[in-house]
């Protein structure tokens, strides 16, 4: 597979320690937790990257949960205003990072590329490797000057439940292979899956080290020539696994923002598990 491309994806955090122009560059701490909306935030405050803004995945990167699931995308000029306010505009290089799952780093990755920005990247390992090769943490909250980010057209793609009842997509579950079979569901109140789905828990993509995998032997039983659509629990996690097939090469596949947690709110949609 050809990733030269894509180095630009992942950034090293020794490289990005070593950097001394960061005039240009925004770092987003990312971290959250699904069973604690205040854990991130309270991580936050207890040390991060130097200047780092932080970006609450319910505050910031969702809108309002409902019948269009737990996490459905935010409006787009309402996100847009929010970079802006955190010093973003279109010529911000941003890097995004979290406690090394990556999950929620490629949240705000591909809400960029949503919104149009290519100059976004994500922190290999997260602020685990950062501290691992010496990155200094620190306390104090920054101060921002609010600047203009612009809605440009996305560079990324969605499908919608609809889509997915009416054609045939390789469709990628994200989630924990206990929950993809409905032995076990701990967040949503129906378990199971999207029939026709394969289970490809968002876990898998990161090595022993911490570090995204680079050998991506674990994607090759997925075609190259299929037309991918990401999903997981409420479309968070899947990003990661998106974001993984397009490191490994692969063509950009699509997301289906509202997941499992959408799916599930209409009684006519059909479920399959084991």
């Amino acid at each position: 597979m050809d990733t030269d491309k894509n180095n630009n994806l992942l950034v090293n955090a020794i490289d990005m320690r070593n950097t001394s122009d960061l005039d240009n560059i925004v770092f987003l701490d990312c971290r959250s937790s699904l069973g604690n909306a205040d854990w991130g935030y309270q991580q936050y405050k207890h040390g991060h990257i130097p200047d780092a803004r932080y970006a609450s995945l319910d505050r910031d990167l969702s809108g309002s949960p409902g019948s269009n699931g737990r996490h459905p995308l935010p409006d787009r000029q309402s996100l847009a205003n929010t970079f802006g306010l955190w010093g973003i505009d279109a010529n911000t290089n941003v890097i995004a990072y979290d406690d090394g799952s990556c999950a929620y780093a490629c949240r705000l990755w591909w809400l960029f590329r949503w919104l149009g920005h290519a100059n976004v990247a994500v922190l290999d390992g997260g602020l685990p490797e950062w501290v691992k090769v010496g990155g200094v943490t620190t306390r104090q909250i920054p101060t921002t000057k609010e600047k203009y980010f612009p809605v440009n057209m996305p560079l990324t793609r969605t499908v919608s439940a609809e889509e997915i009842t009416k054609h045939e997509y390789f469709l990628l579950d994200a989630r924990a292979e206990e929950r993809f079979l409905g032995r076990s569901e701990p967040i949503d109140r129906k378990a199971g899956h999207i029939p026709g789905a394969i289970c490809m828990p968002f876990t898998n993509n990161i090595a022993e080290d911490g570090l995204f995998k680079r050998d991506f032997h674990h994607l090759k039983h997925i075609p190259s020539s299929a037309n991918i659509v990401c999903y997981c629990g409420s479309g968070v996690t899947a990003t990661q696994n998106l974001f993984a097939l397009v490191l490994a090469g692969r063509s950009e596949p699509a997301l289906y923002p509202g997941s499992w947690s959408e799916w599930i709110e209409d009684e006519q949609r059909p479920i399959a598990t084991e």
